[in-house]
């Protein structure tokens, strides 16, 4: 059976009278089974056409990783800093990838409406996005946390969703920023309770119900003597990650033919990175700043 079958293969190869694409589909042909129908069990998941893809990830039970790694409440500035490196890493290495939004325990990937990345399967996106962020994070976990070996691994789960407009991606955008506004305000007048003014947690909780914006506000000012206005960028507007060019100084030493030792010089390379800014996307400025985001031809 199987030596027909490198007959035939040869003389197709052979026979310069038979073009090339009859010997290929013969392959093909025999390169198939009977249980290639299983195929058909796969689900379509390419995302919609001329839409904004967004992967965001979060992490998988993190309240639990911060408090078995000792990080600092109510933000670790170790922590955000790693997330962002993975993030970078994430838009280096993966393609099509305009603007990443991060915060907490989270991250979000927008690529370009025009991606054809893996033909914009779903599946593709959200695994490839998760698993290099994932594998970024133990990679790069010594580079922040020195003195704090990684106890176990972390995880991150992730989800895709397609936005048709500029403006639904930015209200999205707008979304993550204001998430990362009230969540980190909650969470700096619970701590501070905590650890300043010695209540259990569940009593920070019942001191806090209820409780609105100037509220808190309120209470961190008279109690704590904390304007919040003052709290860093990065902890009160998230990460915005966005491509821009970088001059890169380096030290490069040159020998020419008729010199016996080299010379250093100073070499200035332009590159395209991955920057990290913490500033306020919700307003109409940030856009106006950065209108290659939103160009479909960038």
């Amino acid at each position: 059976m199987w030596a027909a079958g490198a007959v035939k293969v040869r003389g197709c190869l052979a026979a310069t009278s038979v073009p090339l694409r009859r010997c290929l589909k013969l392959g093909a042909a025999m390169a198939k089974s009977k249980f290639e129908y299983v195929r058909d069990f796969e689900a379509d998941d390419t995302c919609l056409a001329h839409c904004w893809v967004v992967v965001r990830l979060d992490g998988r039970n993190f309240h639990r990783f911060a408090e078995k790694h000792n990080f600092t409440k109510p933000n670790d500035s170790r922590a955000l800093h790693l997330m962002t490196k993975c993030a970078q890493t994430v838009m280096e290495e993966l393609e099509d990838i305009v603007i990443a939004y991060g915060q907490s325990d989270e991250y979000s990937f927008v690529f370009k409406r025009k991606s054809n990345w893996f033909k914009r399967r779903a599946s593709k996106f959200m695994t490839h996005v998760v698993s290099q962020f994932a594998s970024s994070y133990v990679f790069y976990w010594r580079d922040y946390f020195e003195d704090q070996p990684l106890r176990y691994p972390p995880g991150f789960d992730g989800r895709v969703v397609v936005y048709p407009s500029n403006q639904t991606l930015k209200d999205y955008l707008s979304w993550r920023q204001a998430d990362c506004h009230i969540n980190n305000l909650y969470n700096t007048v619970f701590w501070a309770l905590v650890q300043q003014s010695g209540l259990t947690p569940i009593q920070a909780q019942e001191r806090l119900q209820g409780t609105l914006t100037a509220d808190k506000n309120e209470i961190l000012f008279s109690e704590f003597n904390i304007n919040y206005n003052n709290e860093p960028l990065m902890y009160r507007k998230g990460t915005v990650l966005i491509w821009q060019k970088v001059d890169e100084v380096t030290t490069k030493e040159v020998r020419l033919p008729a010199e016996m030792e080299g010379k250093k010089m100073v070499v200035t390379r332009t590159r395209t990175k991955a920057v990290p800014l913490h500033c306020d996307i919700i307003g109409d400025a940030f856009w106006k700043e950065h209108p290659e985001i939103l160009d479909e031809d960038s």
